[in-house]
């Protein structure tokens, strides 16, 4: 998921491209094949030299990762084809604001890697909804932030990206939509199900770097085809369409006029379509939930061998994000000055007949630009952009959608599973996932106005809020307990529906067919919403819990920010209800070296080794050694010189965020 807002993101079946345009060259063919080669040897690489068979090593790559492959997993997991295309939409339909929403990213990486990540580290969880276990007690606020975490992924970040990205394959190569989803979704799943976090991270590595290479010769060939940066501001502003008007209706000039503040980050708190401090407070809750609570991006860091390869990929994530601004936002706006009647369409019929849709063509700002700029070869590489950005995103929530799945719920009606058994019950619940996805996508692209694509924002700003709020309570204030988080959450999950059904009731409408939701409810900018529902959610939590009793500390030890550093021994409140992990039959019988092993046959050796069960086992552990392990496993000291060299680079980052909005703003 992330924070990109695609304010009129079409979803109707596009117009089919000229057959001229599709990508049928053997240059362009020739790159799109070699990508699919490398990137599935990435992956079979890292499924047969990675740990499998455990809990540990499938979901969190044996806590064994470094820093970069970790910074380039947690950037490739955030942006999406959705990203992407979002993205150049919203530079194309209103400058460059969308580039903060970016740029907010570079600070919180910072307050994860130093913040929330060594509790979370030392709490020595899996997943974020079982920290709340611990932190808490009881059951249910495990399971409401894993149910809603994952009706979250399915119908605001799965079904959207496949959507986005097979519009462009669309586009591109002219095949049936869902073939290319079913495609997609076979190569993804493959190495997601069979590889684990591991895998799915040095192939997100990979996309990464084909991502940024192809996206940066994109805009270099749109600068240069613009005439450079200065003749790109001034041409955008005379961005406007030949035709204004049309249809029986009249249209405002707003609506296909570029914005005075087109160049500007920080926009009028009343009028501005996006108002600075939503900008600032609105979209740093939001962020807050995303970036420091989010499986997705927390489960990269819970993989790191070390405190400071978190925060190094912390910091280079950061560094990467920079970016977006340039290679995504303004080649969007260029995209609009070099195709104006298409990409800046206002007229309904107009639009329809550029791109298949009524509310607008912005969102087709990115697949354009490719399609028209890009030579032979190089569109093939877009092209590959384009598949590395989809699946990165979607090999990474489905491997935390599993792991959500496994540990959260799957244990809770099978306490005594063996690790072989949640091996197995992960790998079927990503096909399950994959199935539900692709059944979402008729529901994506039927919808009226592109309603569900441009509320996708919206429904993470009325359902994110109460999440980030427990979480922030929860490691800085002690005395919060389980009432007050569960009853807070439940009220900001009310109030946020409230105002998302009467959204969808009503419809956003468009610049040329306003909405005719009442101002009250529709009329607070959803970033503003964001705040009020923060601020209603930690006054809720905070007077329920201090009306009931407190938690003792001696259950609180390691698990908030007062406590991190105590070195008592903490009594978990779940501790009866630990995972157990029953020992197989085979692990209490002797490998003697003479004795041949059973013969397996071919099929079952096949799918021992697709599904990473046939490692063996190493000799079992002493209690002393186990308890050696599980100090390792959650500790956060840092050699002094790369501590130091960590912390000048955090440093470093939050100035570079700092100059970027004071130069923008």
């Amino acid at each position: 998921m992330d924070v990109t807002v695609t304010p009129s993101v079409s979803v109707g079946t596009p117009a089919p491209t000229a057959s001229t345009d599709r990508i049928k060259n053997a240059a362009d063919i020739s790159v799109i094949v070699i990508y699919f080669v490398v990137v599935m040897a990435v992956g079979l690489w890292a499924m047969l030299s990675t740990n499998r068979g455990t809990v540990g090593g499938f979901y969190l790559a044996g806590r064994s990762m470094v820093w970069w492959p970790i910074g380039a997993s947690l950037f490739a997991s955030n942006i999406g084809s959705n990203h992407i295309v979002g993205l150049a939409g919203s530079g194309a339909a209103s400058g460059i604001a969308m580039g903060g929403f970016e740029w907010n990213a570079l600070i919180l990486v910072v307050i994860l890697g130093w913040v929330f990540v060594p509790i979370y580290i030392k709490a020595g969880v899996v997943t974020m909804p079982e920290y709340l276990r611990k932190r808490f007690g009881g059951k249910r606020i495990q399971i409401y932030l894993s149910v809603l975490s994952l009706i979250l992924y399915i119908f605001t970040k799965i079904s959207v990206d496949i959507f986005s990205g097979a519009i462009f394959i669309n586009l591109a190569l002219g095949t049936d939509l869902y073939l290319a989803i079913f495609l997609l979704l076979v190569i993804t799943g493959l190495y997601t199900i069979t590889g684990g976090l591991a895998a799915v991270i040095y192939t997100d590595t990979l996309q990464t770097g084909i991502m940024l290479v192809g996206s940066i010769i994109l805009t270099a060939f749109a600068f240069n085809e613009v005439g450079g940066y200065d003749a790109f501001v001034e041409k955008y502003m005379n961005a406007i369409p030949s035709k204004i008007s049309g249809d029986n209706i009249t249209i405002s000039a707003e609506c296909y006029t570029p914005r005075a503040d087109s160049f500007h980050i920080f926009r009028d708190p009343i009028n501005g379509d996006i108002p600075w401090p939503g900008l600032i407070f609105g979209l740093g809750i939001i962020s807050l939930w995303y970036w420091c609570t989010d499986q997705v991006i927390v489960q990269r860091c819970l993989s790191a061998k070390n405190m400071s390869h978190v925060k190094a990929g912390c910091i280079l994530c950061g560094y990467i994000k920079i970016l977006p601004m340039f290679i995504m936002v303004m080649t969007g706006m260029i995209s609009r000055i070099l195709y104006t009647d298409k990409v800046a369409c206002v007229v309904p019929s107009e639009c329809e007949a550029q791109c298949g849709t009524k509310i607008g063509c912005t969102n087709f700002a990115y697949p354009t630009l490719v399609m028209e700029l890009m030579p032979n070869g190089l569109r093939g590489l877009m092209l590959s952009v384009m598949m590395a950005s989809l699946m990165s995103s979607l090999t990474s929530i489905f491997n935390s959608a599993s792991t959500l799945f496994t540990i959260d719920i799957y244990t809770k009606f099978r306490k005594k599973a063996s690790e072989k058994e949640l091996m197995i019950a992960g790998r079927v619940f990503m096909v399950v996932l994959i199935g539900i996805s692709i059944a979402w996508v008729p529901m994506v692209q039927s919808a009226q106005s592109g309603q569900l694509f441009d509320y996708i924002q919206s429904i993470t700003s009325y359902l994110g809020p109460p999440i980030g709020a427990v979480f922030l309570l929860a490691i800085f204030c002690k005395r919060v307990n389980e009432p007050g988080a569960f009853w807070g959450l439940i009220l900001g999950l009310f109030v946020g529906l409230s105002r998302l059904i009467t959204e969808f009731a009503y419809g956003t409408g468009s610049c040329v067919e306003p909405s005719n939701c009442p101002t009250i409810i529709c009329g607070i900018h959803y970033l503003y919403f964001a705040i009020i529902l923060f601020v209603v959610t930690v006054i809720t939590v905070l007077i329920i819990s201090f009306l009931t009793k407190p938690i003792p500390d001696v259950h609180l030890y390691r698990l908030c920010w007062t406590l991190r550093n105590s070195k008592e021994e903490r009594v978990d409140l779940d501790a009866g209800d630990e995972m157990e992990f029953p020992e197989d039959p085979e692990d209490n019988v002797e490998i003697d070296t003479e004795t041949p092993q059973e013969d397996k046959s071919c099929f079952r050796k096949a799918y021992d080794l697709f599904c990473g069960l046939d490692q063996q086992k190493g000799p079992k552990l002493t209690k002393e050694e186990e308890a050696a392990l599980k100090m390792k496993m959650t500790d956060t000291s840092e050699k002094p010189l790369w501590r130091n060299i960590v912390n000048i680079n955090g440093i470093i980052l939050l100035t570079v965020a700092v100059f970027c909005h004071a130069y923008f703003a």
